[in-house]
């Protein structure tokens, strides 16, 4: 077994190393008061106070905030759209580099390393990784709103109707019109955004179980800054992976609440608005606060599992009582389809559908590169004793497939209604209620939808839940056992940066925050690629 403290040149010898993270330990954490607070002090100063200041200033000042972040994200998204479908081409491609060359023998843990998970086990865990509220939100209205305007029609874009231009000629074809709406829905869930979290996973897993350091951003860029990365260039690159998680995380809490709430009103009459969005961050960030004082086994393991089984309940539902012959067909047509335009979505230059890029593509890519630190860590710390080739192959395809057949199952159930029943009730309804909207025509529609929030408020606690565990890990030095009251802090703060940005410009204050922290952290990741591809170089190879 390699030495987990040792990195190896290629040649064997030993590369002299000082991976002792000990030797730093009082420069980079400290115990504060009676709470036994064990914190990365500049990291965890600086982005805490940050995130303080952030809330009450936006709580404070929200009629001036709205316009802001509304600004903030247009300029970004107009502006930098072709940097983040490029940077997502760049990861995809190392990816399948990886894949085909002798690096991906390299084995995270080292030669000998065993994997910890069963196949089965495994792959469990990374289809649970590629669920969320996101899936649940945008599941039937991306696949809706695209096919929409595909056909001539209009589009829900950020929340308002917009007239769109698509990005094939398929108007008055519904045949063609789905083929593309499905294909550009697969683009923003499939690939792209599994090699962005791949790439980091990769770089985490490495760097912890081969080269011995910490579980924290600061550690992958050790090739490039050597003994730096304990000092200001590593604070700087955790606390731009402590606000890219913060952000990613509130943005999709703010989507919960919104289908929640939405939910509500369908079922019970409820108001859908601003109080009860808040009402629902406070109850539900309230349960997540429960779940992280119970712990990870008694808290998100549980919720986790409950997790599962309801959308599998859903999805097998959809399955059997919708177009189940139309469902069956439409996964492999979808998935050709999204094969056969891929060139032309993932085409950063000389495009004429500024809408759907700006709209859809730069705000996704930017959602998920602020969502890797989040995702990443949970797949690394699950992958040890995989190859490289084969961790990159199951990450990027297991996950993939399973948020196809999800935009399969509920879009193709929302565009079949649309076409052959000429239900437009759900294309009609707001992003938040088109899911309901298209249950509501199905059998135990009450019933369904009553499974459909109560999914969405269990993603909604275990990202919560998760998230705090991974941000106070990167806030702590890369300590994975770091005390509770910490966890308490940042479970709490991103309960409140949500109510800030609901309450500071809704949907679009969300989207603004994660461009805006998708930006810089996209910078982060496309050096890391450079990091990892030295690291990986440095291992010997299974055979």
């Amino acid at each position: 077994m390699s030495d987990q403290n040792d990195m190896m040149k290629p040649d064997g010898e030993v590369n002299p190393i000082d991976t002792d993270y000990q030797i730093g330990q009082d420069n980079i954490a400290f115990k504060i008061g009676p709470f036994g607070l064990d914190i990365h002090n500049r990291v965890f100063m600086i982005s805490g106070l940050s995130i303080v200041a952030f809330v009450l200033v936006t709580l404070i000042f929200q009629s001036q905030t709205a316009p802001l972040f509304e600004g903030l994200r247009d300029w970004l998204t107009s502006n930098l759209d072709w940097f983040f479908i490029s940077a997502a081409n760049v990861f995809v491609v190392l990816c399948l580099f990886l894949i085909v060359s002798p690096l991906g023998k390299v084995r995270l843990g080292g030669t000998e390393a065993t994997p910890d998970f069963t196949y089965m086990g495994w792959f469990s865990m990374l289809f649970a990784a590629g669920m969320g509220i996101g899936l649940m939100f945008y599941g039937v209205s991306e696949p809706l709103s695209h096919f929409n305007a595909a056909l001539g029609g209009t589009a829900v874009e950020n929340g308002v109707r917009t007239d769109w231009a698509p990005l094939a000629g398929a108007a008055g074809d519904a045949a063609a019109a789905e083929r593309l709406g499905m294909a550009a829905t697969i683009y923003h869930w499939a690939l792209h955004p599994w090699a962005i979290y791949a790439v980091l996973a990769l770089g985490l897993g490495l760097f912890a179980f081969n080269k011995g350091l910490p579980l924290t951003m600061r550690s992958v860029f050790y090739p490039i800054l050597g003994e730096r990365v304990w000092g200001w260039p590593g604070h700087v690159i955790d606390i731009l992976a402590v606000f890219a998680t913060l952000f990613g995380l509130a943005t999709s809490l703010g989507l919960g609440a919104s289908q929640a709430a939405a939910g509500l009103n369908y079922l019970f009459g409820f108001s859908e608005g601003t109080t009860t969005q808040v009402l629902l961050v406070i109850g539900i960030t309230a349960i997540a606060l429960v779940s992280v004082v119970a712990g990870l086994d008694a808290g998100v393991k549980r919720l986790s599992q409950i997790n599962m089984i309801l959308a599998a309940i859903l999805l097998l539902f959809v399955i059997i009582v919708g177009p189940t012959l139309a469902i069956a067909t439409g996964f492999f047509a979808n998935l050709w389809a999204y094969i056969e335009h891929l060139p032309a979505l993932a085409n950063p230059v000389g495009r004429d559908d500024a809408n759907f890029v700006q709209g859809w593509t730069a705000f996704y890519w930017a959602w998920w590169i602020s969502w890797s630190p989040f995702v990443g860590m949970f797949i690394a710390r699950v992958s040890r004793g995989r190859t490289v080739r084969e961790f990159m192959i199951s990450v990027l395809l297991i996950p993939s497939a399973a948020c196809v057949l999800w935009m399969t199952v509920f879009g193709g159930t929302a565009i079949s209604q649309l076409v052959n029943d000429g239900y437009e009730a759900a294309v009609n309804a707001g992003l938040p209620l088109q899911l309901f909207a298209v249950l509501d025509v199905m059998p135990l529609a009450q019933v369904s939808s009553f499974i459909a929030i109560i999914l969405v408020i269990v993603f909604f606690v275990t990202s919560s839940d998760s998230g705090s565990l991974v941000i106070d890990t990167i806030a702590a030095g890369g300590k994975v056992n770091a005390p509770t009251p910490q966890r308490v802090f940042w479970c709490t703060f991103e309960g409140l940066v949500a109510i800030a940005l609901i309450l500071g410009g809704g949907l679009v204050a969300l989207q603004a925050m994660a461009v805006s922290t998708g930006f810089p952290f996209t910078l982060v990741l496309l050096v890391s690629c450079v990091s990892v591809i030295m690291g990986l170089r440095t291992e010997p190879k299974s055979v």
